[in-house]
């Protein structure tokens, strides 16, 4: 009986203290940037700022085509591809407003872009 106290005693100081260890050491690590880290981010960042400049230049193009196609299914009467349609138009306009605040917050960390896009 008292081995069986000491090893949960042991294994309960263990997991306590280990857990304040890991707690200690995660923090400070999480709480400073190094440069090189925010270069790194900073360079996918820009990858992912190109992809969706390319993606709103598309949906740009898209979505005069598709409001026109709307109107047609409209005027000859075809409600369902009228609705389907307008359902489309609308996640894309979603999508766009969620690429120009993705991009606006890559502006206000890593700075505009550097690359042509």
């Amino acid at each position: 009986m008292m081995r069986k106290l000491i090893a949960v005693a042991a294994v309960s100081g263990s997991l306590a203290l280990g857990a304040v260890g890991l707690v200690g050491t995660g923090t400070a690590g999480a709480a400073t940037a190094t440069p090189a880290t925010h270069a790194t981010a900073c360079a996918r960042a820009e990858k992912v700022a190109t992809r969706v400049t390319k993606l709103e230049s598309k949906a740009a193009v898209w979505l005069p085509k598709a409001q026109a196609n709307q109107a047609k299914a409209t005027a000859a009467d075809k409600t369902k591809l009228a609705a389907a349609i307008g359902r489309r138009i609308t996640r894309v306009q979603k999508l766009e407003t969620e690429g120009t605040t993705l991009l606006a917050k890559i502006a206000a960390k890593c700075g505009p872009m550097t690359s042509a896009s």
